[in-house]
C-alpha cells in the first residue's frame, strides 16, 4: 500500500496522497491496531520530461480575459493546497494530492510545438496567458528554462503575451520582459495571497515569501513592464482581513491593476483543503466551510459561470465592496490597459524544417 500520511510534511501542502476520482481502487497505508510505526519518508520532487502535441490551449470561459494559454509544466511543486489545477492530475492516473506537488511534467518540446502553433497559416494572433493553470516559475524553471525559451519564441514573433505568477524567480528574465513591455507585448500578474510567514509556509510551502514577490512588483514596475497584483484565492477567516493590507502593499510597490479570486474548491480539493485544515487550522475549519458555504448556495463550491469566481449572497458582496472601495483609494484599476499591438506586426515563425516565407513584392525594385 502507499504512504498515507494525515499529517503535514514540511515543505508540503497536501497531508495525503488519495487516489483521483477515476481510479477503481483508493490507496490506503495499512496499521494494525497498536503498531507503532514511523511516519513515511518525505517524498521527493521528480520532473517527468514529457512530449506536447501542441503548446497553445484553447478555452471558451466567459469568467477570462484570455482564450489560449500556455504552460510548461503539470503539476506544481509550490504545493499550494487551494490549487485549482490539482484535479488535473488524476487524469494520468496520480493523485492530486501530494502527487501533484512532486511528480513534475516538464513539456520539455514546448518551444518546438509552439513554433508549430505560431507558424500555422490558420493560426490567429492574440493575447496569450503563460501559467493560467500551474506556475511557468516553479523551481524546475532553473532548470529546464522552459518559460524563458517560450518568452524568447513570443516575443521573436511579436506575440503579445501576459503571464502570472507567485515566484520571485520572473526577475530572471526581467530583460526579456522589460524588452517585450516596450513593444506594448508584455503584461503580468503577481499573485500575493497574505503578508504573514506563518500562513504563507502553511498554505503555499514552496512557493515565494511576500517580501519578495513584492520586490518582483517593484523592479517589474521599474523596468516598466505593467503589474497587475492578484490577491487571490481570498479564503474566508484564513486571509480574508488582509485584502486591504495587500492591495495597499501592492501599490506602494508599484503595481497599477488588481483582482481577485475567491477560493474555489472543484474535485478533490474540497477534500484535500478540509484534510489541510485539520492539519493547521482544526479550530477554524468549521467557520471557514460554513462561510464557504454561505457563498457557494449551501456547497462548498458551484462551477457556474459569473459566480464561481466570486460566490454570492452577503459575505461575497462585502468582499467586493471592500476590494472595489481599497482599489479607488489606491488608484488601481484606473490605468488604461497596454494597447493591443496590430496583428499586422506578428511575424510567425519558421517551424524546424519547414520553409521561410519570402516576400517578393518588398523584394521587387
Amino acid at each position: 500500500m502507499d504512504p498515507f500520511p494525515f499529517q503535514a510534511q514540511k515543505g508540503r501542502g497536501a497531508v495525503s496522497n488519495a487516489a483521483g476520482r477515476f481510479e477503481a481502487r483508493q490507496r490506503l497505508r495499512g496499521i494494525a491496531l497498536g503498531e507503532d510505526v514511523a511516519p513515511p519518508p518525505a517524498p521527493e520532487t521528480r520532473i517527468q520530461p514529457e512530449i506536447a502535441q501542441t503548446a497553445i490551449t484553447y478555452n471558451a470561459s466567459p469568467d477570462l480575459g484570455f482564450d489560449r494559454t500556455i504552460n510548461p509544466y503539470r503539476g506544481c511543486e509550490h504545493g499550494c493546497i487551494y490549487c485549482y489545477a490539482r484535479p488535473n492530475h488524476a487524469f494520468v492516473g496520480l493523485s492530486p494530492g501530494l502527487d501533484f506537488e512532486t511528480k513534475i511534467f516538464a513539456k520539455t518540446n514546448l518551444n518546438d510545438a509552439l513554433t508549430r502553433d505560431l507558424a500555422d497559416p490558420d493560426y490567429a494572433p492574440k493575447r496569450v496567458m503563460i501559467g493560467g493553470v500551474t506556475d511557468p516559475y516553479q523551481p524546475a524553471e532553473a532548470s529546464y528554462r522552459l518559460t524563458r525559451q517560450t518568452l524568447e519564441t513570443l516575443i521573436a514573433a511579436h506575440h503579445p503575451f501576459s503571464l502570472i505568477t507567485k515566484s520571485a524567480r520572473i526577475l530572471a528574465d526581467l530583460d526579456l520582459l522589460a524588452a517585450a513591455a516596450k513593444k506594448g507585448l508584455a503584461r503580468v500578474a503577481i499573485s500575493l495571497t497574505s503578508l504573514s510567514p506563518d500562513l504563507l509556509r502553511r498554505l503555499e510551502p514552496r512557493a515565494g515569501s511576500a517580501k519578495a514577490r513584492l520586490g518582483a512588483i517593484r523592479a517589474l514596475s521599474n523596468a516598466g513592464v505593467p503589474v497587475t497584483v492578484m490577491t487571490a484565492p481570498i479564503i474566508p477567516a484564513l486571509n480574508d482581513h488582509e485584502l486591504e493590507a495587500l492591495l495597499e502593499a501592492a501599490a506602494q510597490n508599484g503595481a497599477s491593476r488588481a483582482g481577485y479570486v475567491l477560493l474555489r474548491l472543484p474535485g478533490e480539493v474540497a477534500g484535500l483543503f478540509e484534510e489541510w485544515l485539520d492539519a493547521h487550522f482544526p479550530a477554524r475549519k468549521k467557520r471557514v466551510l460554513n462561510l464557504m458555504r454561505g457563498m457557494r448556495g449551501g456547497n462548498l463550491y458551484e462551477a457556474q459561470w459569473s459566480t464561481r469566481q466570486r460566490g454570492r449572497g452577503a459575505y461575497a458582496d462585502l468582499l467586493r465592496q471592500r476590494f472595489d472601495k481599497a482599489c479607488v483609494r489606491l488608484g488601481l484599476n484606473v490605468r488604461r490597459d497596454v494597447l493591443e499591438p496590430p496583428a499586422a506586426e506578428f511575424k510567425p515563425p519558421c517551424p524546424v524544417g519547414g520553409q521561410l516565407q519570402f516576400d517578393f513584392a518588398a523584394a521587387a525594385p
